[in-house]
């Protein structure tokens, strides 16, 4: 088995499956920060910090000979973030909230090597039909929303939801595939390499 090219400082099965379907070996090595916006801090500020303390996190942690790569991925209604539902009552407002209506998925991707440091953003538009009551409540019974950003895996149940997507779906997944390729070649890394 060939020796791993980064750390991922994360513990979202979806990112560890993303990585694996490019061809990244990687090792998981999950950070634990505070996640909570700044007053006044815009979504894109917001998802660019979170990624980088991630990394940052995990490099401080690690035995610091391979790059550290973090990540983080929000939904945004009308310029606020919807982070993970506190419980039922807070998955369904979002999903009534999201209901018929076009929302953004923020995905940041940092990498982090020693001093050398780099971070990209994806922005996703996201459009959904309507979802009623009945819907939403069935979807929240079946698990999906309860650790999801928004309350919805658009990967999963949730994709039913989807009407129109302009962007990445992998970033809307947890990954930005095409701009995670780009950062790692940057610290010479090149998943095709092998």
């Amino acid at each position: 088995m060939s020796a791993p090219q980064l750390l991922l400082a994360s513990q979202s099965p979806r990112r560890a499956e993303l990585l694996t379907q490019i061809g990244v070996r990687y090792v998981v090595a999950p950070a634990d920060i505070e996640e909570r916006v700044q007053p006044g801090e815009a979504p894109a500020d917001y998802a660019r910090r979170i990624a980088l303390a991630k990394a940052h996190a995990g490099w401080q942690a690690s035995d610091r000979r391979l790059p550290v790569l973090g990540a983080d991925t929000d939904v945004v209604l009308d310029g606020r973030i919807l982070g993970k539902p506190a419980g039922r009552d807070d998955a369904l407002a979002m999903l009534a909230a999201l209901s018929d209506r076009e929302h953004e998925v923020y995905s940041s991707v940092a990498l982090v090597s020693g001093a050398r440091e780099a971070v990209t953003l994806s922005i996703t538009r996201v459009v959904f039909g309507p979802i009623s009551p009945a819907q939403a409540t069935a979807y929240w019974a079946s698990g999906e929303p309860a650790d999801k950003a928004g309350a919805y895996g658009i990967q999963g149940l949730g994709a039913q939801f989807v009407r129109e997507i302009h962007g990445s779906y992998s970033g809307v997944v947890g990954l930005p595939l095409y701009e995670t390729c780009a950062l790692l070649k940057q610290f010479a890394i090149d998943p095709l390499s092998g």
